[in-house]
């Protein structure tokens, strides 16, 4: 039996949750229940329960620290958190300590139920006691779910597959579908989650989650119903009688809602769901995947939390709108003199004139940004500023940007992206150029006690003596005679504190040939005259 312990300052959810289902159907046992965080830990401590359902907030250690803290008693626990109220930091600092997933206040029996199966059958995986039949029904599924995931990108996402050719009976057997004659439809859910890297972690929760809510609400009316997940999207290719057509566009408004209910959990999440056109014909499907795209694409016009309703995607081409011809040739004429101001300023003003575009739509905008963070990377390259790595810039964000919610943050996050590459480049650049000043001053400090010269030092470090000079002159805010000069200066400061040794001696020790020369060149650097800076100091 798996032990399972209970953590809520409020008496009556401890109670709701020990009655709502049957624990022994699950193979648990309930042994400790906590209404505070201390009282919690200890518990823990005494009964080294195998799964926690703890709320994220309680008197003493909140949810996190008493979390936190049980992980450093046994790692192996699992925590499942639940929550009424929007306590964001808590919960994603939950989930990155590796919480197995989270309710929100009202419980539902069937949120929880599906939760606990879910538990079990990790627990008996990582314990290996599964029965042999239950082990070959989990490969079983196993396999049967890649086939039916791989629908998706060998048959929906292949534009060059003649779809023709694939007829009902041949998708049911190769992909192990129960597709039936009637409507078939794709809906895309976008869960945008920004594009900072910070938000990374909420992706595998809100999978989970958005599976489980889809698949409750509308599989019920379906004959056979998919999900397939890519980053932060959840496609759905649903299979219903047509008479079901309006009931089934209820439920996905049903849908919407509860996932917009997530937003308790994380904070940043915006959801819409783009609906893709409905066929009548399986072989039709990627169309319908089409629609839907375009469709969810618009959020970045229209906003999100809404149904987004299917959407021919744009036949125009980039190449043949004005303002993204004249974009491109501004950009290149920016990044040759790497103009960071211009750049972050061009960014800004597309941002408003995409919106503007005939015709325009929000899967236009999304191809006009991707291309433009293209334009920037081989631009770059081209005028031998190569980004580090060009290609994983590039797939990055068209990655991120798919998780905007809008036009402004989707153009904010290229000039992001673009304002963080100039700054690496421009310091990598000025590093660059003052490292022959750099090699410069190191041969000066180990040679300062020879007649140097400014052609012996630029030749040194392979510059003409020209142009060295000035670039000497503009990194060291001092010309080469006046830093040789310091140099010789501080050595002579420090032979006459630390040593007896003579003017005279030291006069050639650091470099110079005539004593009076070096005393007037002393005496205005350092304010006092050597013999008189010696009895001061020495």
């Amino acid at each position: 039996m798996l032990k399972v312990m209970i953590a809520d300052d409020e008496v009556k959810v401890c109670q709701l949750i020990q009655g709502l289902v049957d624990w022994e159907s699950f193979e648990m046992e309930i042994v400790a229940v906590a209404h505070n965080g201390i009282d919690a830990l200890e518990l823990i401590d005494i009964h080294n329960p195998d799964l926690v359902i703890t709320d994220i907030r309680m008197p003493g250690y909140d949810g996190l620290e008493m979390i936190r803290r049980a992980k450093e008693l046994n790692p192996e626990i699992e925590f499942m958190i639940i929550s009424g109220y929007r306590h964001f930091d808590y919960a994603q600092s939950a989930i990155k300590y590796g919480v197995s997933d989270y309710l929100l206040k009202p419980i539902k029996k069937n949120e929880l139920t599906n939760t606990l199966l879910k538990m079990t059958e990790k627990y008996k995986k990582k314990a290996n006691r599964l029965s042999r039949e239950e082990n070959l029904k989990f490969r079983l599924k196993s396999d049967i779910d890649k086939l039916r995931g791989g629908f998706f990108a060998e048959v929906l996402s292949n534009r060059n597959l003649d779809a023709s050719s694939l007829s009902l009976e041949k998708i049911n057997q190769e992909y192990h579908f129960t597709f039936q004659k009637g409507s078939f439809q794709v809906v895309v859910i976008k869960m945008s989650t920004g594009y900072s890297e910070q938000n990374d972690s909420n992706i595998k929760p809100l999978e989970e989650k958005a599976s489980q809510i889809a698949c409750k609400i509308l599989k019920p009316l379906c004959y056979d119903m998919e999900i397939c997940f890519a980053d932060s999207a959840a496609y759905c290719v649903l299979n219903y009688a047509p008479e079901n057509k309006k009931m089934m566009r209820k439920q996905l408004k049903v849908t919407l809602d509860e996932l917009l209910l997530q937003g308790a959990v994380f904070e940043h999440l915006e959801v819409a769901l783009g609906l893709g056109t409905v066929v009548e014909q399986a072989m039709l499907l990627s169309s319908s995947l089409e629609t839907a795209k375009a469709a969810v694409d618009q959020r970045l016009l229209l906003g999100t939390g809404k149904l987004l309703e299917e959407m021919v995607p744009p036949a125009q081409a980039l190449s043949d709108i004005p303002l993204y011809r004249g974009t491109c040739r501004s950009l290149t004429g920016f990044l040759e003199i790497l103009d960071k101001p211009a750049v972050l300023e061009l960014c800004q003003q597309v941002k408003q004139e995409v919106k503007q575009l005939p015709n325009t739509s929000g899967q236009l905008a999304l191809q006009f940004a991707k291309a433009l963070c293209s334009v920037f990377a081989v631009t770059l390259r081209n005028k031998g500023f190569a980004l580090a790595n060009e290609e994983s810039f590039i797939a990055e964000f068209a990655k991120r940007s798919e998780r905007c919610s809008s036009v402004e943050g989707l153009f904010d996050y290229l000039s992001s992206i673009m304002e963080t590459a100039l700054d690496k480049i421009m310091e990598d650049k000025r590093l660059a150029d003052t490292k022959p000043i750099r090699q410069a001053k190191q041969y000066i400090q180990k040679n300062y006690k020879n007649a140097i010269s400014l052609e012996e030092v630029s030749s040194a470090v392979g510059f003409n003596t020209s142009y060295f000079s000035t670039l000497f002159k503009k990194e060291s805010d001092q010309n080469f005679s006046e830093y040789l000069s310091e140099v010789r200066m501080e050595a002579a400061k420090t032979l006459l504190k630390e040593t007896n040794s003579s003017i005279a001696a030291i006069c050639e020790e650091v470099g110079y040939s005539d004593i009076k020369h070096f005393t007037k060149t002393f005496t205005k650097y350092a304010g006092l005259k050597p013999t008189e800076y010696r009895k001061l100091y020495a």
